[in-house]
């Protein structure tokens, strides 16, 4: 059985990362991660990473405390490059070529990002880990991932949090809450079902880039998503299938 795509871009939020902890990050979780990403890089996908931080720090939190929201964004983006960093770690302890891209330029830990390094390293088979969002104050990692996928021409972004998809209310607040199997950009947006900022939801919009959010604390979900198994929530456009 083929892959469904050829180059994705995995999202991964800070929380996830964060595993049972509630803060900083869990091995074990970092581990299940590399490995699952390993087996789609042996697939043939070319496959880029875009990481949160919020297991280390939330600008929004930052500023709503009273921080310069600025500051607590660039914060937040210096975060980020600590998840990159481990999670390049868990990859290069299992032999998968990896590569982080700053968007912030910090080049004892990182590369700085450059559109078309970025795409050759996929070329060559490596991850590349996007760091650092987008460089620039009171954008999302969400809105980095769609940028990213945009700029890389990637088919697809893979939203890997701690839920199972996207709900009609809080999972964890309403055992009752109903996920969704299937929805339109435009239905995320007027539902304001907050599965990614409207700014990154409409750039998948005009750039026709799916999303497909799903948990990721199960193991082997990636390649079941890679590989077109119908787990989580798909998001498209109206009236497309997954």
């Amino acid at each position: 059985m083929s892959s469904k795509y050829k180059r994705v871009v995995i999202k991964l939020s800070g929380e996830a990362l964060a595993g049972e902890l509630g803060f900083g990050l869990e091995q074990r979780i970092l581990d299940s991660i590399a490995k699952q990403i390993k087996e789609i890089v042996e697939m043939g996908i070319e496959t880029a990473v875009v990481v949160g931080g919020g297991n280390i720090w939330r600008g929004v939190s930052g500023s709503e405390r009273g921080m310069d929201r600025a500051t607590a964004d660039y914060m937040g983006m210096l975060a980020t490059v600590i998840n990159a960093l481990a999670l390049q770690d868990a990859l290069e302890s299992r032999g998968v070529a990896t590569r982080v891209l700053s968007a912030i330029e910090m080049r004892q830990v990182a590369e700085p990002y450059i559109r078309r390094r970025a795409i050759r390293h996929l070329e060559k088979g490596r991850v590349v880990i996007f760091a650092a969002g987008t460089g620039n104050p009171y954008f999302s990692t969400d809105t980095t991932a769609a940028l990213r996928a945009a700029e890389i021409e990637a088919e697809v972004i893979l939203m890997a949090k701690k839920v199972e998809g996207i709900y009609d209310s809080d999972p964890v607040k309403n055992p009752a809450a109903i996920k969704f199997k299937e929805l339109s950009y435009i239905d995320v947006l007027n539902k304001g079902l907050g599965v990614m900022d409207s700014t990154a939801t409409s750039l998948c919009m005009d750039n026709e880039i799916e999303l497909i959010i799903f948990s990721i604390l199960q193991e082997g979900n990636i390649k079941k998503v890679i590989m077109g198994e119908k787990i989580g929530t798909y998001v498209g456009r109206e009236n497309s299938k997954c």
